[in-house]
């Protein structure tokens, strides 16, 4: 189980408000830290799973070991947005750290997240639907959908050619997988 730092760094965003236009207070700090460990993600994107796990474990670790270091020596009000944003990242320090374990793994997942924003929003939608059958089908269009946005296809040539081989008296449903997909 992953954790996701744009989680906990929206949380110290959120305390840095209170503190005032251009004031600094501790919420810097933190976010401050977690942006060291975001660029150092963002300089290993195009690096092997190797190469990503390796550092990790010669930069990220040390990072994560101040951060952690400074989010337990600090005194706050508990209840305030700065200890709701360090009793936070606390709780799910476990899983904050999991990504610096495996090459594979992602410091967040906002990818994921911005994957489903669409099947979310369609979730509203589907409460229209007249029946079940119509609701399944408008979330089997968006899976297509997104599967396709995912696999970096133009969206249009894609659905146009799913209708014309659909419409064939046998289709051939495996050219349609995106992965296969040619113009």
């Amino acid at each position: 189980n992953v954790g996701c730092f744009a989680h906990a760094r929206r949380k110290f965003m959120e305390a840095k408000k209170l503190q005032g236009k251009g004031k600094t207070g501790k919420a810097d700090v933190a976010l401050a830290k977690i942006q060291k460990l975001y660029a150092l993600e963002s300089r290993l994107k195009l690096a092997s799973v190797e190469e990503r796990w390796s550092e990790r474990q010669s930069r990220a670790k040390p990072l994560l070991d101040d951060l952690y270091d400074w989010l337990t020596t600090q005194k706050v009000i508990e209840s305030s947005p700065l200890g709701k944003a360090i009793k936070y990242t606390l709780s799910q320090w476990p899983k904050l750290i999991r990504y610096v374990e495996d090459g594979h793994l992602s410091i967040d997942n906002n990818r994921a997240e911005r994957a489903i924003k669409s099947l979310v929003i369609g979730r509203k939608n589907w409460l229209f639907s007249t029946n079940p059958l119509g609701a399944d089908a408008s979330a089997l269009l968006y899976s297509i959908i997104e599967t396709a946005k995912a696999n970096g296809l133009i969206l249009y040539d894609y659905m146009v050619k799913c209708m014309r081989e659909l419409a064939k008296p046998e289709p051939d449903i495996n050219s349609l997988l995106p992965w296969n997909f040619s113009h």
